[in-house]
């Protein structure tokens, strides 16, 4: 049995094992009933295809998103980068297969007026996300952003 450990929980390749059973409470966290994990810091980050990395930044520094780090496997390759605003996260990728295009995510804001002024999109005070704008990115990319409802 081949396995590695990533953030306390084995993921195993391969079922045989000449081991002897290991106690329950010793068992890898994969073991365990679903639901069991507990908070393990968890953060989900979205990837989102582009077709031209610069142009996608200068898009989403309108939103206040900052390029953290980007990489290259060689010059003149496709770029995977990072942006972030605070401690939300988003990786766009010029490699094609790394994301579908047209993806829809929801970006909640605390002020929603301020993304409809820089945009020059109105505000749907019906949303079901709240009141809400829909942007598209350069790249064809869906943005629902909205501030929640009291």
């Amino acid at each position: 049995m081949l396995g590695r450990r990533t953030a306390n929980v084995v993921l195993l390749i391969g079922t045989r094992s000449r081991r002897k059973p290991r106690p329950p409470s010793s068992r890898p966290l994969t073991h365990r009933h679903p639901g069991s994990l507990g908070s393990l810091g968890e953060e989900v980050v979205p990837v989102l295809y582009v077709e031209d990395a610069t142009r996608a930044v200068a898009w989403y520094e309108r939103l206040g998103f900052r390029r953290e780090w980007e990489h290259r496997f060689e010059p003149g390759f496709p770029v995977f980068l990072s942006v972030a605003r605070g401690h939300l996260r988003l990786y766009l990728s010029e490699h094609k297969g790394d994301a579908r295009p047209n993806t829809l995510i929801h970006l909640y804001v605390d002020d929603i007026e301020v993304v409809s002024e820089e945009f020059g999109v109105a505000v749907d005070e019906e949303g079901l996300a709240g009141r809400e704008c829909d942007l598209e990115d350069p790249d064809g990319n869906r943005l629902r952003v909205a501030t929640r409802r009291s």
